[in-house]
């Protein structure tokens, strides 16, 4: 049976009284893998996975993808009261589940890495792509340093006008092959899911000069402590996060190995869908 976004979401209630929906598939007893979606309006843990998940699962793994708190059909929540370590750690608790892989893209590899750093006895292997650390003391070497990159700038407009010609740029700037993924299906879809939310909208752009989306940040210093296997996935053609994070990243994560996708923007996981889940299947398989 084909998996769909009705058959695949779930709903539970953290400790802190949130409520969060999420997206599973697999066996229950199988190994857990987390999926984390990034920043952007529209975001959930179906709309970045959903050719993912399925094959994922499949590869023998449970597979769990939530919206976080302030996106998709969670609860909302204002910037200054936003941890998604916690809300993850909650998550993982509520489930019972001692130890997960996690699979982060953007927002949701800064969240994984912090986890890994926090949380080492409950991460089994840690998986980004294009993965976002804020800014740090490190001076860029071969990206701008002169403020937030023009991905960056076109998901704030989005947020705060996410109609459908702002999503269009949104799905633009995220991909390389725009002919193949800004559709105009596919970003009045996602402007449809943004605008049904406002309250993710207001909160986001309130919380721009607090941090937004993530107020909390990894501390550097700890990320050379991370020994747990490390895939790091990101596209040569990134122009939100510049592949140069995830070069830092591998020089200073002892286990790791980094995947450089040419002809890929942001979303690896959806430009490049086969050979992103036969990477992860692979690297959780085998290490």
């Amino acid at each position: 049976m084909a998996l769909t976004q009705e058959s695949a979401s779930r709903d539970l209630t953290l400790p802190s009284g949130t409520h969060l929906r999420y997206y599973e598939a697999g066996d229950a007893s199988a190994p857990p893998v987390v999926l984390l979606h990034g920043s952007g309006p529209g975001a959930t843990g179906w709309s970045n996975f959903s050719g993912n998940i399925g094959v994922i699962a499949q590869g023998g793994f449970r597979v769990l993808a939530p919206d976080m708190p302030g996106w998709g059909e969670s609860d909302a929540v204002a910037t200054t009261d936003m941890d998604h370590d916690a809300d993850l750690i909650a998550f993982l608790d509520v489930l019972g589940i001692e130890k997960a892989a996690l699979v982060g893209n953007s927002m949701g590899a800064h969240t994984a890495i912090r986890f890994a750093t926090l949380h080492p006895e409950r991460i089994s292997h840690l998986v980004t792509m294009g993965a976002s650390l804020g800014r740090g003391r490190t001076k860029n070497l071969f990206s701008a340093a002169d403020g937030p990159s023009e991905g960056l700038k076109v998901i704030a407009r989005a947020y705060r006008d996410a109609g459908p010609e702002n999503m269009k740029a949104l799905v633009e700037i995220m991909t390389f092959d725009k002919e193949r993924f800004a559709t105009p299906e596919l970003t009045q879809a996602r402007s449809a899911a943004a605008l049904a939310r406002p309250e993710h909208l207001r909160n986001y752009v309130e919380g721009l000069p607090h941090g937004a989306p993530i107020p909390v940040k990894v501390d550097r210093d700890l990320i050379p402590d991370i020994t747990v296997p490390t895939l790091i996935v990101h596209g040569r053609d990134d122009r939100v996060l510049h592949y140069e994070v995830s070069l830092w990243l591998t020089a200073n994560i002892p286990n790791s190995r980094l995947v450089l996708l040419n002809r890929c923007g942001h979303w690896a996981m959806i430009e490049h869908a086969d050979e992103f889940n036969r990477l992860v299947v692979d690297f959780l398989s085998h290490n």
